[in-house]
C-alpha cells in the first residue's frame, strides 16, 4: 500500500514566455476567459504567476473601459 502524503507537483512549461497583455487587445484576453467571462486558472492556461497577475490586471482594465463584459 502507498503511504498517504503529498503528491509531487507537476511542473508545466510556459508555452509562450514572452506573452504580453494589453487591455486594448481583447482578442488575446478572450482566449483566457471562460464562456461565462471568468478568468481561467493558471493550471489551465499554463501561465507563470507574474503573467497571470498581468493578465488579471489587463482584464480588469478592459472591463472598466467596457471592452470586456463582467462575469455573471
Amino acid at each position: 500500500m502507498k503511504k498517504p502524503g503529498k503528491k509531487r507537483p507537476v511542473k508545466k512549461r510556459n508555452a509562450e514566455p514572452n506573452l504580453t497583455f494589453d487591455y486594448k487587445d481583447t482578442a488575446t484576453l478572450r482566449r483566457f476567459l471562460t464562456d461565462r467571462g471568468r478568468i481561467r486558472k493558471r493550471e489551465v492556461t499554463g501561465l507563470s504567476m507574474q503573467q497571470q497577475r498581468r493578465l488579471a490586471l489587463a482584464v480588469r482594465n478592459a472591463r472598466e473601459m467596457a471592452l470586456l463584459p463582467y462575469s455573471g
